[in-house]
């Protein structure tokens, strides 16, 4: 009977979590690039959306009603307001307008990072985040002690550690 040390179980630990994440880190990777170009039209469909409001909304209401931040009257003909993305009745509260959003499946994956706590993805969220944090504490008994190897290791992680930080105050 074999004595485990440390150094070994962390190894074992480290590579069949590793295993194990593959695919949740391979799906959040994918996710969190596509989130970069949220703010183009990358992937974007625009769609036509007719709805039922009630009549008479002011413009604050309006734009909460559809879902349109700082919503601004453009013209107004008879009792048809027009704005940006479309028209509304204040006479008849039928409102139409365009929405522009990402394909189901993206934005899904997009879920993925903005997951509260009342969602079910909190969990995995969670567990994501703490598996990360050990992959980074379990890395450094990948190399024994005092090598080259652990050194130059540690001055990368000192330099991504300093990279992140200048990048965010910037």
């Amino acid at each position: 009977m074999s004595k485990t040390t440390l150094h070994s179980s962390m190894r074992i630990w480290h590579r069949y979590l590793g295993f194990f994440l593959a695919g949740i880190m391979a799906v959040y990777s994918i996710s969190g690039t596509l989130m970069i170009f949220r703010d183009t039209q990358f992937l974007k469909k625009e769609k036509l959306v007719n709805k039922q409001l009630e009549p008479g909304l002011t413009p604050e209401a309006l734009g909460k009603a559809i879902r349109i931040r700082d919503i601004k009257i453009t013209g107004i003909t008879g009792d048809v307001q027009t704005f940006k993305q479309g028209t509304y009745n204040s006479q008849t509260g039928a409102a139409s307008y365009t929405v522009v959003s990402l394909p189901a499946f993206v934005e899904k994956l997009n879920h993925l990072h903005k997951a509260g706590t009342k969602d079910p993805l909190f969990f995995l969220n969670i567990f994501f985040g703490v598996s990360l944090l050990f992959f980074v504490i379990s890395s450094f008994w990948m190399f024994m002690p005092k090598t080259t190897i652990l050194k130059k290791g540690l001055y990368f992680t000192l330099a991504g550690v300093a990279l992140t930080i200048i990048l965010l105050m910037v």
